[in-house]
C-alpha cells in the first residue's frame, strides 16, 4: 500500500510540473527579444510572428542610437534582435559586439534590392539585413514660407524666430549645420566643428525647440513655419496636412539606413534569423512600410505601394535629389567632440 501511495505521489508531483511548463499563459514557449524604434512596425505584424511560429515576443522601443547603444553595452541586456541606423551598424561591426547572419536562414533576402547591398557600412552583407531607408530634410507650411525653400540657410532666417523646429540629436542637428556650411557631415576637423557650433548657437534664438517624435503632430497643427525631419515622418505629416512640403535642400544632406542586426547578446540565433525573415516577406515588408510611411528597399513589398507615394520624391527621391547627400561614418575617433560640442550648445 505505501509502494502505491508513494507511485500515486510521484504522479501528482510529475503531473504539477508538467502543467507549470506547458500549460500556464505561454510558458515553455520560446522567447525572442526585440529592440526597435518607436512607432516603426506595421501593426499586428508582431502577433503575426507570434502566432506562426508559436513563440512570445517582448518588444521594446529606444528614440536614438545613442540610447539603444548605451544600453546594449551598459549589459544586463539579452536582446536578439535590433534596428541600428547605418553609421552605429558600423561602430558595433567594429566592436565586435554583432552576430554574423546565416544568410541560409533568410531566403527572402533575395527580395533586397541590388542597389542596396554591400554597402559601406557592411559591405558583404555579413551582419546586416537592410529595414528602411530616408533622407533628412525640412518641411514647410506653405501659407507661412512664402519664398522658395532650397537651403538649409532659411533655418537661419530671422523671420521665422520662434517658428523653427530642430531635431534633438546630436548627429543630425550637427549634419545638417555642416551642410549648410559647405562640409561633410562626416567631417574630423575640429575648426569645421567649432564653427558650426557657433552657427547653431547663434540660431537658439530662432528655436521653437529641439524636438523627436513629437514634431509630427506640430507641424500638421500648424504650430510652426519649418521644421528639420527625416523623410518617413514628412510622408505622414504630407498626408494629415496638404500645406505642409518637404525638401532636400540644394547643399544635401544625409541618406540614411536602417539595419536588422543580431547582436551577441542573443541566445536565440536561429529565432532571431527567423524573425528578420519574417519582416522580409513580402506582405509583411509592404505592411511595414505601408504603416509607418518609410522608404523600403524591398522590391516586391514596393510593387503593392500606391503609384502616387512611389512618386512621391519625398519617399522616394530622384537621383538628382540626393546627388549632394552622404552617408554617415560612425567617427568613433572623434565622437567625443562631436559630445562636448552637443553639450555645449544646449548649454547656452
Amino acid at each position: 500500500m505505501k509502494k502505491i501511495v508513494k507511485t500515486f505521489a510521484i504522479f501528482l508531483i510529475i503531473m504539477v510540473f508538467t502543467g507549470l511548463f506547458t500549460g500556464c499563459g505561454g510558458a515553455g514557449k520560446q522567447t525572442l527579444k526585440v529592440y526597435n524604434w518607436g512607432d516603426y512596425i506595421g501593426e499586428d505584424v508582431i502577433k503575426d510572428f507570434e502566432k506562426k511560429y508559436d513563440v512570445n515576443v517582448i518588444y521594446e522601443t529606444f528614440a536614438t542610437n545613442e540610447e539603444m547603444y548605451t544600453k546594449l553595452k551598459g549589459g544586463g541586456s539579452d536582446y536578439d534582435v535590433l534596428f541600428p541606423s547605418d553609421y552605429m551598424l558600423e561602430r558595433m561591426i567594429k566592436e565586435d559586439i554583432l552576430e554574423k547572419i546565416d544568410h541560409s536562414n533568410i531566403p527572402n533576402f533575395k527580395y533586397i534590392e541590388e542597389r542596396f547591398k554591400n554597402l559601406s557600412y557592411d559591405p558583404d552583407n555579413e551582419y546586416s539585413v537592410p529595414y528602411m531607408w530616408g533622407t533628412i530634410g525640412i518641411i514647410y507650411n506653405k501659407t507661412m514660407v512664402k519664398e522658395p525653400v532650397d537651403s538649409w540657410k532659411v533655418l537661419w532666417d530671422k523671420k521665422y524666430k520662434k517658428q523653427i523646429f530642430m531635431l534633438d540629436s546630436s548627429r543630425d542637428t550637427i549634419a545638417i549645420t555642416l551642410k549648410m556650411l559647405g562640409y561633410s557631415i562626416n567631417t574630423r576637423d575640429i575648426d569645421e566643428l567649432e564653427e558650426t557650433k557657433k552657427a547653431l548657437i547663434e540660431q537658439k534664438p530662432l528655436v521653437l525647440s529641439y524636438t523627436g517624435d513629437d514634431v509630427k503632430d506640430s507641424m500638421i497643427a500648424g504650430q510652426a513655419a519649418l521644421a528639420v525631419v527625416w523623410s518617413g515622418d514628412a510622408v505622414y505629416m504630407k498626408g494629415e496636412n496638404p500645406d505642409l512640403e518637404y525638401v532636400i535642400p540644394k547643399e544635401g544632406g544625409n541618406i540614411w539606413f536602417d539595419a536588422m542586426v543580431i547582436p551577441k547578446t542573443s541566445k536565440n540565433k536561429e529565432l532571431a534569423e527567423k524573425f528578420i525573415n519574417f519582416m522580409c516577406e513580402p506582405e509583411i515588408a509592404f505592411r511595414n512600410t505601408d504603416y509607418i510611411g518609410y522608404s523600403s528597399p524591398h522590391t516586391e513589398a514596393k510593387k503593392m505601394l500606391d503609384p502616387d507615394l512611389l512618386n512621391d520624391r519625398t519617399a522616394y527621391p530622384t537621383d538628382e535629389d540626393l546627388k549632394n547627400c552622404e552617408w554617415m561614418e560612425t567617427l568613433s575617433d572623434v565622437i567625443k567632440e562631436y559630445d562636448r560640442i552637443w553639450t555645449e550648445i544646449k548649454a547656452k
